[in-house]
């Protein structure tokens, strides 16, 4: 038996998406979330399936959980012990600056709650000479 449809490669066909001619052999289909649609696309039209819409499809292992863990016994910084260090001797430059609630001039508690405040900031100034001619 012979083909039942022509070759086809003279014909001409609309792309789905914009409207424009094509041939009918430029046209590729859509494929959205793996499932190949009956949409045909011209080459600036045409976007191959995006990885993000497949989310959900395919299990993921991502475990974020230790087994047996252990509390951090390498020294935790107490509040008035300024010679502690540890692991958890961490300064956050973020509102206020350092989490502390101590005075800006002492290093004497304003509370008596909080963390010493080491950071330091620092900030320089330059100028800029503009010439227009």
């Amino acid at each position: 038996m012979g083909n039942k449809f022509a070759s086809g490669k003279n014909a001409i066909a609309e792309c789905d998406i914009c409207g424009f001619r094509y041939k009918l052999s430029q046209l590729k289909p859509l494929t959205i979330k793996t499932k190949i649609t009956n949409i045909l696309a011209c080459p600036e039209c045409w976007d191959p399936d995006h990885p993000q819409l497949q989310l959900g499809m395919y299990p993921v292992e991502d475990p974020q959980a230790i087994r047996n863990p252990r509390p951090d016994q390498a020294g935790y910084y107490e509040v008035g012990n300024q010679g502690a260090t540890g692991s958890r001797d961490i300064q956050y430059g973020w509102n206020p600056v350092g989490g502390s609630r101590y005075l800006f001039d002492t290093e004497q508690p304003a509370t008596g709650i909080g963390t010493p405040n080491k950071l330091i900031a620092q900030g320089l100034l330059n100028s800029v000479t503009v010439t227009v001619s």
